[in-house]
């Protein structure tokens, strides 16, 4: 198995929901094992849908365009059910016992879900209720949005994967647990080899944590580099000033570039001129 191969390789992926222009076209990604790797780009941007499809949620022509651990993303369904790919984002809900898709919302408490998750070790079990700061007596319908998401991360994480899908999962968390929570992630990496792709608009403390980074914007990405290669972080505060900064040139370049009718448009249209558009983007004011 080639190290590539090993962890996350997408070559060529084409991909659009139904109806709509492509979001992905010749879209091509490489994120070494034991990576920890900062997924950054405006709303919009197609972070969520790279996620889902890395996940196996979304398929792609080709058993081959989108490999993770050397198996096909979505045709090789062993790569969720051994535990070995795991995904945590907005909408989630887990398989407890035989209770099928149950709730986070419903009544049940912390305890009965946590433990309801089946061939969890149980010192990693005891590991992340302490580092989540979960009270088991918890009744799900009644804890505040914080608490029902560390519930869900605890249950997310309770078996030990090789690849980690992150959206935004620590939105709801304080300071305290977040920063815990992303200390655990980095002792799975470093001891464990584990290969974590975080999507996220939160960046503090994260300019020591991760090691990678991968910028998308509309589809198309951007850069993907070594954090301790990117230029820009040697005279930035932060991460955060660096990221804004990309993202306002982006904004600022869709303010400059007018949307004309479809009857106006044609083949010297301004689209033509600007180095961040592609055919496939023009095609949909075509």
């Amino acid at each position: 198995m080639t190290e590539s191969h090993a962890g996350i390789h997408v070559s060529g992926m084409q991909f659009s929901y139904d109806g709509r222009p492509p979001l992905f076209a010749s879209f091509t990604l490489q994120i070494s094992p034991g990576s920890r790797c900062l997924l950054i780009g405006a709303n919009g941007s197609g972070k969520t849908t790279l996620l889902k499809i890395l996940a196996g949620k979304h398929m792609v022509g080709g058993k081959d365009v989108v490999r993770v651990l050397n198996s096909s993303a979505f045709h090789d369904t062993r790569l969720v059910c051994s535990g070995d790919l795991a995904y945590l984002g907005e909408s989630w809900s887990k398989t407890v016992g035989s209770a099928g898709d149950v709730p986070l919302q419903g009544d049940f408490s912390a305890e009965h879900m946590i433990f309801g998750v089946e061939g969890a070790d149980p010192l990693r079990r005891e590991k992340l209720i302490d580092l989540l700061d979960i009270d088991l007596r918890w009744r799900m319908h009644k804890v505040s949005d914080g608490q029902r998401r560390r519930v869900q991360i605890c249950m997310g994480l309770l078996h030990p994967y090789k690849v980690l899908l992150l959206d935004e999962v620590t939105v709801d968390l304080d300071v305290v647990t977040r920063m815990d929570l992303l200390d655990f992630f980095k002792e799975e990496c470093e001891q464990r080899g584990a290969t974590i792709v975080y999507a996220t608009h939160i960046f503090d403390g994260l300019e020591t944590w991760a090691t990678d980074l991968a910028y998308i914007q509309e589809g198309e990405l951007r850069r993907l580099a070594k954090l301790a290669d990117i230029r820009e972080l040697e005279n930035a505060n932060n991460l955060l000033s660096v990221v804004e900064s990309w993202l306002r040139s982006e904004v600022r370049l869709v303010k400059r570039e007018p949307v004309l009718a479809p009857a106006q448009t044609s083949r010297t249209s301004p689209f033509d001129a600007s180095p961040f558009r592609s055919s496939r983007h023009m095609a949909y004011y075509r």
